[in-house]
């Protein structure tokens, strides 16, 4: 039985350094299960770097991290974690693959790399496509598909595992405006109606007030953590002083969803 007070992922007096430049310092994140959490900051803010490290891609000179209540070190549970990358910019949209084949890939982690797909392996796939509204393109070429079908598309492979845990790291870039107002839609139903722990990355600081529980604001150091309702009494003046720049707040009419 799950443990709801549990936290999927605590981030402790976390460090890391290239040679001798420090990208982060001295880092404390606690995300609690069931929580929506934005992670933001300008460009060569560390995000992609603490992306790394939660996914032990890296490991940090100080601090710890623990997935699930257990050291990053020792965690072998691969499957529990979904990961989505910046997929529109690097994807190979000729690939000769289904949407039905690009999802049942994600099952690689849980039943090994050349075991034949079961009924009940099948049935998975096809729910995983559905939770993402893409059940009409099921036997489609990926490459055939819009930027915004494929990232819901690789939603859906990384969902396929049953994660515990999704991490998107800038999953909207390249996407038209249209499309990413449903996206966003998307995740919040996911976080809400399947109790999926989320963690996206975003520079989309309009989306993250209005759509995610809890909010983390990095620049080499944490400069806020706390939940959204928190986050929305972060005045501007705090923003533009995390980007160095003036921030205009931008927020969407999510009354429309978009594929």
């Amino acid at each position: 039985m799950k443990d709801n007070k549990e936290p999927i992922l605590e981030i402790s007096n976390v460090t890391f350094r290239y040679e001798e430049r420090n990208v982060l310092e001295d880092i404390n994140i606690v995300v609690p299960r069931g929580a929506f959490l934005g992670l933001v900051g300008p460009n060569g803010s560390g995000k992609s770097t603490l992306l790394k490290c939660i996914l032990g891609l890296v490991k940090p000179q100080q601090g710890k991290i623990k997935l699930f209540g257990i050291d990053r070190s020792k965690f072998k549970e691969k499957y529990k974690i979904g990961f989505v990358s910046q997929k529109a910019n690097s994807f190979n949209t000729g690939f000769p693959a289904t949407v039905f084949e690009v999802v049942a890939s994600g099952l690689t982690s849980k039943i090994g790399l050349f075991r034949f797909l079961s009924t009940e392996d099948k049935k998975k796939v096809r729910e995983s496509i559905e939770a993402v509204g893409m059940s009409e393109f099921i036997d489609q070429n990926i490459g055939e598909l819009s930027g915004g079908q494929q990232q819901r598309v690789f939603i859906a492979r990384a969902l396929v595992s049953d994660p515990e845990l999704l991490i998107l790291d800038e999953p909207t870039v390249g996407v038209d405006a249209q499309t990413v107002q449903g996206f966003y839609q998307l995740l919040e139903e996911l976080n809400k109606n399947l109790e999926l722990t989320l963690i996206l990355v975003t520079h989309d600081v309009g989306t993250v007030s209005e759509k995610v529980t809890h909010v983390a604001c990095l620049n080499k150091h944490l400069h806020f953590h706390g939940n959204a309702s928190e986050f929305d009494e972060f005045k501007a003046q705090d923003l533009s002083e995390l980007y160095g720049h003036h921030v205009k707040v931008i927020t969407h009419d999510h009354s429309h969803g978009g594929q």
